[in-house]
């Protein structure tokens, strides 16, 4: 047996005026996950909790982003975080604060012949 790319899914979230990166992560993850109903293991004969899940978050400022939030947005299998320097910032009329746009793929990965 050997792991297969199975699906990839695309998000796209923002935190609008308190430039948090996490939250920005975490909802661009929701935004790729909320809007699928992955079949795919069970018609595989195989558990939900069989998917590996590769997420990787296009955020400003990613050393900011708590890895472990954005991991538990995954409602089934197990996975992985990889946060890059990527997104959007954009600041207010004032300069004092700023939006934040982070992107997300999740690849899912099941473990077939």
């Amino acid at each position: 047996m050997a792991l297969k790319r199975m699906v990839l899914e695309i998000g796209m979230g923002t935190d609008i005026r308190g430039a948090e990166p996490t939250k920005a992560a975490v909802r661009a993850l929701r935004d790729a996950l909320w809007h699928n109903s992955l079949t795919i293991a069970s018609a595989l004969g195989q558990d939900t909790d069989a998917m590996r899940v590769e997420v990787t978050i296009g955020v400003p400022h990613p050393e900011q982003v708590d890895r472990q939030a954005v991991l538990d947005v995954l409602p089934h299998g197990t996975g992985t975080v990889t946060v890059v320097d990527g997104g959007l910032e954009v600041p207010n009329e004032g300069g004092t604060n700023s939006t934040l746009v982070a992107s997300a793929a999740a690849v899912v990965w099941l473990d077939v012949a």
